[in-house]
């Protein structure tokens, strides 16, 4: 069945199709899967953000009654480690409501099996979440979201679109589009100064959704993701399979398909909103103003010399500036009012 369809629907077929979506057959954390996050690298990575958590539940005035909303929980890892890090702050730990909003059955099952004795509730969707207080924590959520893609050639825009063939035969083509009617519906610029656009309809619409709420019941978005801060956009689509990058068009429903975030845009969805403001910095400067090198030195002191430079290894990973240190990105979007900003 021949058909051509935008970029980011053809990006949510290869990822979440319910027959041949990537997210919806297999587990592509760890090892044996394609990609390994930050909270499978050191449970250490886990433990500063619990630790964060507290520090800006505190901030919020310590509500009786506040909402935890992990997005996207992968394999479950780092849900798993900030509960065994609450449970050392008896009145935090009661006070919480712990929320998962996973979309994979499958991840929803590995998360289920390793959480499962843990209060928490999983939701589809986030605006069913108690109208209290909330904290939304995402890590390499906004990347998975799909994207659009648009190209400005001799002053007329085009969008990105897939001719797909069949299961195994795709190519790119691009198609005329009005970007005012875009523009009207996001209801900002995205095109100006611009001479390629690449955004997830998905990501700001979650964006928006999740302002709201911090708006109107206090709480905060602490986002980390790769990404970068250049007003001008550029095209970071890619396919990872086996830890390695692969084509897009191959390997349709086997391989990870991902972009870094443009943080500008980000920062102006937020703007656009009123009443909130945003902190960025990267990884490795949020990771050692929280003290992550004083926790490994703490933990590591008993251990034997290899035990020792495994947990150095992974702390080097984590922050090192040429590998997830500076690549990635972590912002706090709050009430303006609030002047918080521990980490950075």
């Amino acid at each position: 069945m021949r058909r051509k369809i935008p970029l980011d629907k053809f990006i949510n077929l290869c990822l979440y199709d319910k027959k041949i979506g990537y997210y919806m057959k297999k587990n592509p954390f760890g090892k044996e899967g394609d990609f390994i996050t930050a909270p499978n690298i050191s449970r250490l990575f886990s433990e500063i953000v619990a630790i964060w958590i507290i520090s800006f539940w505190k901030s919020l005035g310590s509500p009786k009654k506040f909402n935890i909303i992990e997005l996207g929980a992968g394999n479950g890892e780092m849900m798993k480690i900030l509960i065994e890090s609450f449970q050392n702050f008896p009145s935090f730990f009661e006070s919480c409501n712990l929320i998962i909003h996973e979309k994979s059955p499958k991840l929803y099952k590995i998360q289920k099996k390793k959480l499962g004795k843990s209060k928490i509730i999983w939701l589809s969707q986030i605006n069913k979440i108690q109208k209290i207080p909330s904290i939304f924590i995402a890590n390499e959520f906004f990347d998975s979201l799909a994207i659009k893609q648009f190209k400005k050639k001799n002053n007329i825009w085009y969008e990105k679109f897939v001719d797909f063939h069949n299961k195994s035969k795709a190519t790119f083509v691009e198609k005329k589009t009005d970007i005012n009617k875009i523009e009207k519906k996001l209801n900002f610029k995205v095109f100006q100064n611009q001479n390629f656009v690449e955004y997830s309809n998905l990501g700001i619409d979650y964006l928006k959704r999740i302002s709201q709420i911090i708006k109107k019941n206090t709480g905060g978005l602490l986002l980390i993701d790769y990404g970068y801060l250049d007003k001008k956009m550029k095209n970071t689509l890619q396919a990872i399979s086996n830890h390695k990058f692969a084509n897009i068009l191959d390997n349709i429903g086997n391989a990870d398909i991902t972009h870094n975030i443009n943080f500008e845009l980000f920062k102006k969805v937020t703007k656009r909103l009123g009443g909130l403001e945003n902190i960025l910095t990267t990884q490795k400067n949020f990771l050692t103003k929280m003290g992550i090198k004083e926790r490994a030195e703490i933990i590591s002191k008993n251990l034997n010399f290899t035990e020792k430079a495994d947990v150095f290894y992974r702390l080097k990973r984590l922050i090192d500036e040429k590998q997830m240190g500076e690549l990635f990105k972590v912002m706090l979007i709050k009430n303006k009012k609030n002047k918080f900003n521990l980490g950075f």
